[in-house]
């Protein structure tokens, strides 16, 4: 074991871990009873969480992810709130605001009253829809995990996570994330359609008798725990080198592939190896194992990879999109 970066799980320490997989494994299979065939769309935002991260999930309307995120703060037992995103929304709408208040004996004060940003977990629907300056409160607050106001420092709940959307279809109106603020989220989440058979479950289950409602499983100091089990997982050498070979080899002027270093336009900065680090040891933990494996990285390529980087004109009129570049990374490197 002399390959191995961290703490040895021996032990209460294995013990810890193992009581960690077996709580994410009910998680999952609790989101499982009402979210059907979309088993990596969970898994990757469990695995957002477990990481103690924040996600960004893309997919078109209808897909059920207000139903993920409610799901999950039942689920997790979390305290969740929903803010739909639109041109008119403030940064007071966020994170609150001071209002003057008279007392009895006619006293006037100042009082601070929190917005929708101070829960365990937050849904910011359709993000792209609000103006920088919004989006850059609600950025600010995901980073510092704090809000100040007058001069007053708010600390927001444990744990804190945003999931926000995006509709990749409607851009008219929109303010587009820029890379800085796209690279504060763990991972990118896209959500495709779910399969025949998924569907069909889908159909019957909520359109004959009442609908299923997911139930409590464990509680936000129960996920805290998995965090901090998550931070101690060993890491081998092999898969710390797999990490940074893929990293460097998606940046224009790294090493790697010459015909792929050709056409990125900017790459993954060293966050994106962190969140390998991170995602990587929540998805073993999840699958209950005490170590990951290049496998890890290799699954978690495109989530980690596809917001951090970008194709110039000649990959685009080569017709080479940013998944595909990826995937040819991955099988080139790994």
């Amino acid at each position: 074991m002399n390959d191995m970066i961290g703490e040895e799980t021996k032990g209460p320490a294995e013990e810890r871990a193992e009581r960690a997989a077996a709580i994410a494994g009910q998680v999952r299979a609790g989101i499982g009873e009402v979210i059907f065939g979309q088993k990596d769309v969970i898994e990757q935002t469990l695995i957002t969480l477990l990481a103690g991260g924040h996600g960004l999930l893309i997919g078109v309307p209808g897909l059920a992810k207000t139903k993920l995120v409610e799901s999950l703060g039942t689920v997790l037992g979390m305290d969740w709130k929903r803010i739909q995103f639109t041109p008119d929304l403030m940064p007071a709408d966020i994170i609150g605001s001071e209002v003057l208040e008279e007392t009895d004996d006619r006293h006037r004060a100042f009082r601070f009253i929190k917005g929708p940003v101070f829960t365990q977990l937050l849904m910011a629907d359709e993000i792209n829809r609000a103006s920088p300056r919004t989006q850059s409160a609600l950025l600010q607050a995901m980073q510092e995990r704090q809000v100040t106001v007058a001069g007053t420092r708010n600390d927001l709940p444990h744990p804190f996570h945003v999931l926000a959307t995006q509709n990749p279809l409607e851009q008219e109106g929109t303010y587009p994330l820029p890379e800085a603020q796209l690279d504060r989220f763990l991972l990118q989440i896209d959500i495709g359609y779910p399969d025949k058979d998924a569907e069909k479950q889908m159909l019957l289950a909520t359109t004959f008798g009442e609908e299923t409602h997911a139930k409590p499983v464990c509680t936000p100091a129960d996920l805290m725990e998995a965090q901090a089990v998550v931070r101690h997982i060993p890491v081998g050498d092999k898969v710390v080198e797999a990490i940074l070979r893929l990293v460097r080899a998606a940046r224009p002027d790294a090493e790697g592939a010459p015909d792929l270093r050709n056409v990125i336009a900017w790459g993954p900065g060293p966050r994106a190896s962190q969140a390998f680090m991170l995602a990587c040891r929540a998805r073993a933990l999840l699958e209950g194992r005490l170590a990951p494996s290049t496998d890890d990285v290799v699954a978690l390529a495109q989530p980690v990879l596809r917001h951090r980087m970008a194709l110039n004109f000649a990959a685009r009129a080569e017709g080479l999109s940013v998944p595909t570049v990826i995937d040819r990374l991955c099988r080139t490197l790994l």
